[in-house]
C-alpha cells in the first residue's frame, strides 16, 4: 500500500469522527432535557407533582404556616410554597376577584362555604379557640370576660366581618356582656398588636396568636364553655393551574407530620 493512500484514510477516518462528535454531543443535550420533563413530570421522590404554590392562608396561621411550608418543601424538593396572609374574608375576596392562586385556608367554615364556585371541597385542618391578651404582667387585673365591659377599660376587637371578630361577638354575647371596643381591626394580627404596643389594654385573640407574643402580652383563658370553637377549613381553587400539586399540599396538611408542628403551635386537633 503506498503512503499517499494511507495519509487519505487516515485523514478521512479522523473526519468522520469530528462529524459524528457534535452529532452525539446534541443526542445528549436531548437526552437530558427528555429526562428533565420526565423529572419534572413525576414531580419528587414522594410522587407529589412540582409547582411553585401560592396559598392564601388566615392571619392567623401566619407563623406555624411559615415553619409547616419549609417542612413541607424539604420534604418535596422542587416544589416552593408561598403564602399570602390576610383576614379570611379579605382572602375571600381575592378569590372572587379571580386571584392567581392555588389553595385556600380560612378560620372559619362560614367563610369557605361562601366559596363552593371556586373551590375543592374542603377539609378541617385544625381548631383553635379565643384568650383574652392584655398588657405584659396583665397591670389592668383582667380576670374574664365580664371585666371587658368596664368602659375605663381599651378593649379592641376584630370587625364582626372577620372571623375572629364574629367569634368574639359571639361569645360577648351569649354572656350578655356588652363591651365598646375603642377599634374594629381587620385581622387577628392587628388586634394582637394594638395590645402588644399598648394602644389597648386588652383584645380577643385566638390562642395561638398570644403564644407568639409570649413575653409581650399574657394570655388570659376563657373557659370552655364561655369559648368558642374555631375551625380552620382547606381546599383547593378551582382556577389553579397547578391543581395535582396544590391537592397535594392540601392533603399533607392533614397527615400526622404537618399535624404535629400545627398542634406544637398550639392548635387543636380537627
Amino acid at each position: 500500500m503506498s503512503l499517499s493512500l494511507t495519509r487519505r484514510r487516515a485523514a478521512t477516518a479522523v473526519l468522520t469522527a469530528a462529524l459524528l462528535v457534535p452529532l452525539a454531543a446534541c443526542g445528549s443535550d436531548d437526552d437530558k432535557k427528555d429526562s428533565g420533563a420526565k423529572a419534572s413530570a413525576s414531580g419528587s421522590g414522594s410522587g407529589a407533582p412540582k409547582a411553585d404554590l401560592t396559598v392564601l392562608a388566615a392571619s392567623s396561621l401566619t407563623d406555624v404556616f411559615k415553619t409547616a411550608g419549609a417542612a413541607y418543601e424539604k420534604k418535596h424538593p422542587g416544589t416552593r410554597v408561598k403564602f399570602s396572609f390576610a383576614g379570611s374574608q379579605e382572602l375571600a375576596a381575592q378569590v372572587k376577584q379571580g386571584a392567581p392562586a392555588d389553595a385556600l385556608v380560612t378560620a372559619d367554615t362560614k367563610t369557605m362555604d361562601g366559596l363552593k364556585a371556586d373551590a375543592g371541597a374542603p377539609t378541617v385542618i385544625a381548631k383553635n379557640r379565643l384568650v383574652i391578651a392584655a398588657g405584659e404582667g396583665n397591670p389592668k387585673k383582667i380576670d374574664g370576660l365580664k371585666d371587658l365591659a368596664d368602659t375605663k377599660l381599651k378593649v379592641v376587637l376584630a370587625a364582626p366581618e372577620v372571623p375572629v371578630g364574629r367569634y368574639s361577638e359571639q361569645i360577648l354575647t351569649a354572656q350578655k356582656i356588652d363591651v365598646k371596643p375603642v377599634s374594629q381591626e381587620p385581622n387577628v394580627r392587628a388586634v394582637l398588636s394594638k395590645v402588644e404596643l399598648g394602644e389597648a389594654d386588652a383584645g380577643l385573640v385566638y390562642r395561638t396568636d398570644a403564644a407568639t407574643a409570649t413575653g409581650k402580652v399574657d394570655a388570659i383563658a376563657i373557659p370552655d364553655d364561655q369559648n368558642a370553637v374555631a375551625s380552620y377549613p382547606a381546599a383547593t381553587l378551582k382556577t389553579s393551574e397547578h391543581t395535582a400539586a396544590a391537592s397535594a399540599f392540601v392533603k399533607w396538611l392533614s397527615t400526622p407530620e404537618a399535624q404535629k408542628i400545627l398542634q406544637n403551635a398550639g392548635f387543636q386537633k380537627p
